[in-house]
């Protein structure tokens, strides 16, 4: 069981923190699905994603294509079709315990000025913990990420 790390996005948009995880995870040699819930929004990260720097490529695709299981990158609003080991869960998107348990690492992004994004995000902390994930919950309100709270953290030997 790895960890899943909830964003409370108070200064960034996602895309500028996506900028920072999405290479860092295929840098580790990780796939990545990215669920969201509105596909008109997935539609608009995929173009941001090909033009997101000029010198960067960020391989990825949208879920439904013939190529989904190839892409190290997925973006959709159902399962996981691509053999990732990480999961993205932007515009209140959901996961369940027994998805999460095999994964390496879950990323919960969720906007500060979106009440119902803050609601949906305590729910699933509050899933997921219980369930015994280990999770840690950062924010950027002081103008840099710090960690404010951490559950089910594995002993440390």
């Amino acid at each position: 069981m790895g960890i899943a790390v909830f964003y409370h996005l108070t200064r960034s948009p996602p895309l500028d923190t996506l900028a920072t995880i999405l290479p860092r995870a295929l840098a580790a040699g990780w796939r990545v699905m990215l669920r969201g819930t509105d596909p008109a929004a997935l539609d608009r990260l995929d173009l941001a994603l090909w033009t997101m720097t000029e010198d960067s490529f960020l391989p990825h695709g949208l879920q439904g294509g013939a190529q989904d299981a190839d892409q190290p990158v997925l973006l959709g609003t159902g399962p996981i079709s691509n053999g990732a080991n990480t999961l993205v869960l932007l515009d209140k998107a959901d996961t369940t315990p027994a998805e999460a348990a095999p994964l390496d690492r879950i990323w919960v992004l969720f906007d500060a000025a979106d009440e119902t994004a803050m609601t949906t995000a305590r729910a699933l902390w509050i899933k997921l913990t219980t369930a015994g994930q280990h999770a840690q919950y950062w924010s950027e309100e002081s103008g840099r990420w710090q960690m404010k709270t951490e559950k089910n953290a594995p002993a440390k030997d």
